[in-house]
């Protein structure tokens, strides 16, 4: 499947190795979503027309999960951010989520001003599907 929609798309990279996606879901503590899993090994991230990250590669992922998990001040500002997985950008400064631990394909968008977290797509699939043709509400 993934490849196929990949061959859709604007700009990917080329697969995550094996060892960035053992170091990325290390560094989590967890396992990544199955469907992150499988689009990482057909591509390292995904890249619009106008260069927004709709999805990071392993090393962002962990980063950036790593940076909100434990950023100073942010367990006073935010909600938890250990029930999601930031994968993807709205270029604005928003983020794309998946579930962490819950089997469970939908993608959520964190506003980082208001700290909502609101349900955008019923998959990773459908999400950059979305993103692409310009019908996602972001």
């Amino acid at each position: 499947m993934w490849p196929e929609l990949i061959a859709t798309l604007p700009e990917s990279a080329p697969p995550a190795s094996e060892a960035a996606l053992t170091d990325c879901a290390t560094a989590l503590g967890h396992p990544l979503p199955a469907d992150l899993t499988g689009l990482l090994e057909a591509a390292d991230g995904v890249t619009d027309e106008y260069g927004t990250e709709l999805v990071f590669s392993a090393e962002r992922i962990a980063a950036e999960n790593l940076a909100l998990r434990g950023g100073a001040g942010f367990a006073e500002l935010y909600m938890p951010f250990d029930p999601l997985v930031f994968f993807g950008e709205t270029g604005a400064g928003d983020l794309f989520a998946l579930l962490a631990r819950i089997d469970r394909p939908d993608v959520f968008v964190w506003d980082h001003e208001t700290d909502s977290r609101t349900w955008v797509a019923r998959s990773l699939a459908d999400y950059l599907e979305w993103s692409v043709s310009g019908t996602l509400d972001r």
